[in-house]
This record gives structure tokens, sequence and C-alpha cells, in this order.
């Protein structure tokens, strides 16, 4: 079996995995989450998967949660999904009339592309967030206007 045949099989894998959630964003977290409320009146906590924008505490922290908050706050949004983390968290990706949001918070410079999980994403999203980062990188866009910015990961484990 060719390593394309393997790539191909694993795609429509994950697409078949994938389950989608329709409903309102009815709450922003922070730069990577937010809180989704279907038609059954079902609430679903969404860390938005590919991602990892800066903490609250952390610089950018409260323009990322507001950029979010400016794409989907109170819009019908579609979240296709596979896995819950560790929290409970759906992790998932937010479409918004079929643009990736994930991938404008990227493109926003307000989060960056998180690489430890990218093996999750499929090879075309792994390259468009890779991309998108370097280009945000590229313009000093968001969080790249700060000379040394610290990835939340990093963050996180200081504290």
């Amino acid at each position: 079996m060719s390593i394309f045949s393997v790539l191909v099989a694993l795609v429509f894998c994950n697409m078949a995995a994938a389950k989608v959630i329709h409903g309102r964003v009815v709450g922003v977290s922070d730069g990577d989450s937010v809180t989704v409320l279907d038609a059954q009146k079902t609430q679903y906590k969404i860390r938005l998967a590919g991602i990892d924008a800066p903490e609250r505490a952390q610089a950018y922290g409260q323009k990322a949660k507001e950029s979010l908050s400016d794409l989907v706050f109170g819009k019908q949004v579609d979240v296709e999904w596979s896995k819950q983390d560790r929290y409970g968290r759906t992790i998932g990706k937010i479409l918004l009339a079929g643009v990736d949001i994930n991938l404008e918070q990227i493109k926003r410079g307000m989060a960056w592309h998180y690489k430890q999980y990218q093996n999750e994403q499929s090879p075309e999203d792994r390259v468009a967030y890779a991309q998108s980062e370097s280009q945000a990188r590229d313009k000093k866009l968001g969080l790249w206007r700060d000379p040394a910015p610290i990835e939340p990961a990093v963050f996180r484990q200081k504290k």
C-alpha cells in the first residue's frame, strides 16, 4: 500500500468518524473555547481544534477572546468533532457559513497552530493552519506584534 493510499484512507476514516453539532454560540470563554446551545437546549463546551490561543491572563488573551466573540457570538454554527478532551470538552472545528473559524483566529494572529495535535487534523487543515500562522507572523498581526510571544502551553507550565 502506498503512502498516498494510507493518507487517503486516514482522511476518509477521520471524515467518517466526525460528528456535527448544529447550534448557536451562547458563550465565549477565551480565544479558543466557546459554548454552543443546540435545538434541544443541550449545551456543549467546545475547544477549538488545531489552535491554541493566549490564556486570559496572558498578553493578547483578552484580544483573542474578543476576536472569537466578534466572529461567532450569537451566531448559528456547525461544529465538526470526533473526540473530547480530558475535561469533557468537545474538540472541534467551528464552521460559520462554511468558513473555518479556527483558521480565522490564526489568520488574525489571535492563536498559534497547535502543532502538538496536528496529527489529529486532516492534511489540508494541517497545511492551511501552518501556512496561516507563518503569514500572520510575517505580517506581525495580533500577538505576533510582540517581539517574543510566549506559547500558551509554555505559559500554562510556568503557572
